[in-house]
C-alpha cells in the first residue's frame, strides 16, 4: 500500500502535503444504491466518467498501470471484505449481459492506509471537490463511479450498504468456573464482578463432577422407585386376578344354584299340579257315585209309595176276597219296614271346596340361603420354596388352591424346625393375610422354619395344609483380612462362615477399587464349597473383595469389603507355626524375640509349631511364578530367613536338612559370619557390607531361591532348589532382637536379572 500512495504523484498530480488528510470513501455510500439504470444510461454515466478522466493531463501514459493496480486493489477489498461469494446477489440486479465497468482512472491512493478510517464523507469534503476528491470531478462524477463500481461487481442489494472493516476481537474466552448461586458457567475474571461477587463460585471439574454425582444420586434413587412401583404394580396385578377369579366362582356358584332352585321349583310344580289332579278325580267319583246311590233310593222309595198308595185304596172285602193280595201287603209291607230301617246317607261325601294346599318350600328357602353361606374352603397346597426367595431375617411363602373355593383370608402358622432337643417346645406363630402369599420377616438368619396354612371364610376354618420346610439366607461371611495371601497375579482369601448351619457354597465378588462407591461387579467367582479361594487378578491393580454364602433361601448379604494390592507379593506370618519365644506383631509382619530366660524345659514336640528353633513360617500364597519380599534385620543380631517346605521338621534348625533353604548370620567379636545352608551345607562365601535389608526372590520357574543386599543393589548368593511343592517363608531369631517383612512391594530392576 505504501508503494502505491507513492506512485500517486507519477498519475499527474501534485504531490499532497504531509498534512493533508485523506477522507477515504464509501464505494456504496450512494442515495440511490437501490435504482436499477438501464443499459443505456449505465453506459452513458461509464462514457461521462471515461470522458472526465481523459481530460487530465499525463493520466493516458500511465492507465495501464493504474487500471492494473486498480484491479489488484479491488480483488485486495472484495477478498478483504469477503464479497467473493456475493454474485448472487449482483445477479438479481444486473442481467448478465450487461458489461462490466472498467474504473482503471481510480485512484489508487483512495484505498491506502493502515489508521483508522473514516469512511463517511464530511460536509467540508462533500462541499470542496478540489479537497475532497482530489482533483477528481465534482460530487456527482464520483458517485457515479461509485455506482459504476457497485454494478461491475453485482452489489447493487441493500445488504451491502456500508462496507467497515472492523477491529479484531479476541476470541471469546472460555467459562472456567460455575456460580453454584446462579447456577451458570462463568469466567474465571467475572466472579469478582458485582453480579457474582457474593456468589458462590466453584471449579468448573467440580462443579461437573457434583452434577454428575447429584445424577447418579437421582438415577439411583429413580431405579429404587421404579423397583418399588414394579412391585406394587405386581401386586396389584396379583390382586387384580385374584378378585376376577373370585368374582367368577362366585358367578358360577350363584349360576348353578339358581339353576337348581329353578329345577327344584318345576319338580314341586309338577308334583302339586299331579296331586290336584288326582284329589279332583277322586273327589268326582266320590260325589258321582253318592249321587247314583241317591237316585236309586229315590226310585225305590217312588216305587214303595206308589204301591202302598194303591194297596191303600183297595176294599176290605177285597182283601178277605182275595188272600194274595193280603200276601203282597205282607210282602211290602216288610219291604218298607225294611227300607226305612236302612240308614240312608245324606251327607256330601265330597266336599266342592279344596283345601288349603300348604306347598313345602323349605327346601327351596334353604337352596336359596345357601347362595349366600358359601361352604368352607378346602385345605391350601403350600408351595416348596422357590431359589431366592429369602433375605437372612425374611423369607416369602407361596400357595395355592385346587379347587373353586371362595376365601376371605388365610391364617398362616410358623414355627422353628426343632433341633432334636428334647423337652424344648418350639413358639408357634400366626398371621393373617389377604393373598396367597406372604413375606414373614424377623426370622434367624440361615435357620430351618415349617410353614401352615388355612383358608378362611364367613363359613369357617379349612383343613390345615401340609407342612413346607423353608430356610432363611445365610449371615454374610467374616473375611480374614489378616490373613489374605496375594501376588501380582493372584489372591488366596479366606473367611469365616459365621452361620451355626452349614450353607451351601459361597460368592467371592471383585471391585476394581480405582472407582471408589461403583456398585458393579468386576468378577464373581461361584460355588466355592470351602471358607477358603484362590483368584486370579491382574498385576499392579488394586482390588476390593465382597463374599457371599449361598443356601436354598438365596444369597446372603455382602461381607465387610478387604482390599488386595496386586503390586507385588504379600503374605502375614503364622502364628501358629511361631516358637514360644518370639511374638508377632499385630499386623503379622514382625517378629520380636525379648531379652528373657527361655523356659526351664523345652516346648512340648508339635506338628505346627517351632520347638528347638525359635523361628516362625509365613503363609505364602499358592501359586507359581517369581515373587519377592524383603526383610529388614539387625546387624548386630543372630537371624536366619529363608524358605522351607510346609513339612520341615519342627524340632531342627533351619537349613539343617533337604526340605530348607536359609542364609544365616551370627555376630561375634565384632564379627559378622554368614552361611548359605542347606542340608547343613553352606558354601565358602564372604560378605564384606553387612546388609540391613535382606532382598529375597523365589524363583518357581527356575526352581532358584536368591538373597540380595538391597542397599547396595549387590546379589549375595543363589540357591539350586528342587521345588517339587510349594514352599513358606521362614525367619528365626537365635538371640533377642527384631525382624520386619516387607511385602507388597515391586520387585527392583536389579532383581529381575537373576
Amino acid at each position: 500500500m505504501e508503494e502505491r500512495a507513492g506512485e500517486a504523484p507519477g498519475l499527474g498530480r501534485s504531490a499532497a502535503s504531509k498534512d493533508f488528510r485523506f477522507c477515504h470513501m464509501d464505494l456504496y455510500d450512494s442515495e440511490d444504491r437501490l435504482q436499477i439504470f438501464p443499459e443505456e444510461s449505465t453506459r452513458m454515466r461509464r462514457e461521462g466518467v471515461q470522458a472526465e478522466m481523459t481530460h487530465e493531463p499525463m493520466r493516458g501514459g500511465v492507465k495501464g498501470k493504474a487500471q492494473r493496480d486498480l484491479g489488484e486493489e479491488v480483488d485486495e477489498l472484495v477478498h478483504l471484505y469477503g464479497l467473493e461469494d456475493d454474485h448472487e446477489l449482483g445477479d438479481e440486479f444486473i442481467e448478465e449481459s450487461t458489461p462490466r465497468i472498467e474504473v482503471s482512472e481510480y485512484p489508487s491512493y483512495m484505498m491506502m492506509g493502515s489508521e483508522q478510517r473514516d469512511w463517511r464523507l464530511t460536509g467540508e469534503a462533500a462541499q470542496g471537490e478540489d479537497l475532497g476528491f482530489m482533483g477528481w470531478g465534482s460530487v456527482g462524477q464520483c458517485q457515479d463511479l461509485r455506482e459504476a463500481y457497485r454494478y461491475s461487481h453485482g452489489r447493487a442489494s441493500e445488504e451491502y450498504e456500508c462496507y467497515v472493516i472492523p477491529e479484531e476481537e479476541d476470541e471469546e474466552e472460555e467459562a472456567d468456573v460455575f456460580c453454584v448461586t446462579c447456577k451458570t458457567p462463568i469466567r474465571a475474571s467475572e466472579k469478582d464482578q458485582d453480579e457474582h461477587k457474593q456468589h458462590e463460585v466453584t471449579p468448573l471439574s467440580k462443579a461437573l463432577e457434583s452434577a454428575k454425582d447429584e445424577i447418579h444420586k437421582n438415577m439411583y434413587k429413580l431405579e429404587k422407585q421404579i423397583i418399588e412401583m414394579e412391585n406394587f404394580a405386581s401386586h396389584l396385578e396379583e390382586v387384580f386376578v385374584t378378585v376376577e377369579e373370585n368374582f367368577g366362582r362366585q358367578e358360577q356358584n350363584f349360576e348353578s344354584h339358581y339353576n337348581e332352585i329353578l329345577e327344584i321349583l318345576s319338580q314341586k310344580y309338577e308334583e302339586k299340579i299331579q296331586a290336584l289332579g288326582e284329589k279332583k278325580k277322586e273327589k268326582l267319583e266320590a260325589l258321582y257315585g253318592q249321587l247314583v246311590n241317591c237316585g236309586e233310593n229315590l226310585d225305590t222309595c217312588k216305587e214303595l209309595m206308589e204301591t202302598i198308595e194303591e194297596m191303600c185304596h183297595e176294599e176290605k172285602v177285597d182283601f178277605i176276597k182275595y188272600p194274595s193280595i193280603l200276601v203282597s201287603v205282607s210282602f211290602y209291607t216288610d219291604r218298607l219296614g225294611k227300607f226305612l230301617q236302612t240308614k240312608t246317607d245324606v251327607e256330601i261325601s265330597a266336599q266342592p271346596d279344596f283345601e288349603d294346599q300348604t306347598l313345602d318350600f323349605s327346601d327351596v328357602e334353604k337352596l336359596m340361603s345357601s347362595i349366600n353361606t358359601i361352604p368352607a374352603p378346602s385345605a391350601p397346597v403350600i408351595n416348596p420354596q422357590a431359589p431366592n426367595s429369602a433375605t437372612g431375617s425374611s423369607v416369602r411363602v407361596c400357595w395355592s388352591l385346587y379347587s373353586d373355593d371362595t376365601v376371605e383370608s388365610y391364617q398362616l402358622s410358623y414355627r422353628p424346625v426343632q433341633d432334636g432337643s428334647p423337652g424344648k417346645e418350639q413358639t408357634e406363630f400366626t398371621m393373617t393375610v389377604k393373598e396367597t402369599y406372604c413375606s414373614v420377616t424377623n426370622l434367624l438368619p440361615n435357620t430351618q422354619y415349617e410353614f401352615w396354612v388355612t383358608a378362611q371364610n364367613r363359613a369357617g376354618l379349612s383343613p390345615t395344609s401340609e407342612r413346607a420346610v423353608y430356610m432363611t439366607a445365610p449371615c454374610p461371611p467374616i473375611i480374614k483380612s489378616k490373613e489374605i495371601r496375594s501376588c501380582e497375579e493372584a489372591a488366596l482369601i479366606s473367611w469365616e462362615s459365621g452361620n451355626l448351619n452349614p450353607v451351601d457354597s459361597y460368592t467371592v465378588e471383585l471391585t476394581q477399587a480405582e472407582t471408589p462407591g461403583a456398585s458393579g461387579v468386576t468378577e464373581s467367582v461361584v460355588g466355592i464349597p470351602t471358607c477358603e479361594c484362590l483368584v486370579q487378578l491382574q498385576p499392579r491393580q488394586n482390588y476390593t473383595i465382597y463374599v457371599r454364602a449361598l443356601n436354598v433361601g438365596g444369597p446372603s448379604a455382602r461381607s465387610e469389603p478387604a482390599t488386595v494390592h496386586t503390586t507385588g507379593l504379600y503374605f502375614p506370618l503364622n502364628e501358629h507355626t511361631c516358637h514360644p519365644w518370639l511374638t508377632v506383631s499385630e499386623d503379622g509382619l514382625t517378629v520380636v524375640r525379648n531379652e528373657r530366660r527361655g523356659p526351664t524345659r523345652e516346648p512340648v514336640p508339635s506338628d505346627t509349631q517351632f520347638t528347638r528353633c525359635a523361628a516362625v513360617m509365613g503363609n505364602l500364597i499358592p501359586v507359581r511364578g517369581r515373587h519377592y519380599w524383603e526383610v529388614e534385620v539387625d546387624e548386630c543380631s543372630d537371624y536366619t530367613v529363608g524358605v522351607a517346605f510346609e513339612d520341615v521338621p519342627r524340632q531342627e534348625e533351619l537349613g539343617a536338612n533337604r526340605l530348607s533353604w536359609c542364609m544365616r548370620h551370627a555376630f561375634a567379636s565384632s564379627r559378622h559370619k554368614y552361611e548359605f545352608l542347606h542340608n547343613k551345607k553352606t558354601p565358602d562365601i564372604r560378605i564384606t557390607v553387612p546388609p540391613k535389608k535382606i532382598g529375597i526372590l523365589l524363583d518357581y520357574e527356575n526352581a532358584k531361591l536368591s538373597f540380595f543386599n538391597v542397599d547396595i543393589s549387590q546379589h549375595l548368593y543363589t540357591f539350586s532348589c528342587q521345588l517339587h511343592q510349594f514352599v513358606h517363608p521362614c525367619f528365626s531369631l537365635e538371640k533377642p532382637g527384631c525382624l520386619k517383612i516387607h511385602n507388597g512391594i515391586s520387585m527392583p530392576e536389579h532383581v529381575t536379572f537373576y
